[in-house]
This record gives structure tokens, sequence and C-alpha cells, in this order.
């Protein structure tokens, strides 16, 4: 089995991610990044999100975040950061230790 890493984000956002041969899916409405979501949990270890798609599917992101594989990893989009990806760092790091230590 080949481990592939995936990028779901307007374009804008995840398309240098190509260059580095990462599985990339286009999504800037709900509906795209469940479907985009659903296809990469299928064959990838790691899914990079941007933080602006990671807003529009709160409840299947935390589905998803239960289970060990894949890694879900929120990234900033081209207009920065909403500072999600850090509040979620965060809080596992805070379930793990007992305390916020960052």
């Amino acid at each position: 089995m080949t481990h592939k890493i995936g990028v779901i984000g307007e374009k804008e956002s995840v398309i240098p991610f190509q260059l580095f041969g990462f599985q990339v899916c286009y999504a800037s409405e709900e509906k795209e990044v469940k479907q985009a979501l659903a296809k990469l949990m299928k064959n990838s270890t790691i899914i990079y999100l941007t933080e602006k798609c990671a807003e529009l599917i709160p409840d299947e992101l935390a589905k998803v975040q239960q289970k060990m594989t894949p890694a879900v990893i929120l990234i900033p989009d081209y207009d920065g950061s909403r500072g999600i990806g850090k509040r979620m760092i965060q809080e596992n790091v805070e379930k793990a230790v007992g305390q916020n230590i960052l």
C-alpha cells in the first residue's frame, strides 16, 4: 500500500502542493470539501486542509480527528491564518499533557 499526502483547499492556496507530488483537491464549498475529504481518506496518511475549508465541515472534521489515520492538519490559506490550526494544536497538547504548555 502506498501512503499518500492529500491537500484540500481553494485553488490559489493548494496548487503549489502539486509540485511536491501531493494529491490535490480543489474545494471551496461545503459539498466539495466533504467529497474531497471522503476521497482522500481512502488512500492518504496525511491530509492538509485549509482553515477556510475546515470551517465549512466542523462535524465531519471532528469525526475524522477521532481516528488515528489519516492525520488531518489545518493550514492557512492565501488570506493568512485564522488561528484555527493553532487552537487545535493547543487543545491536543492540553489533552496529552494535562495543561496548555504552548
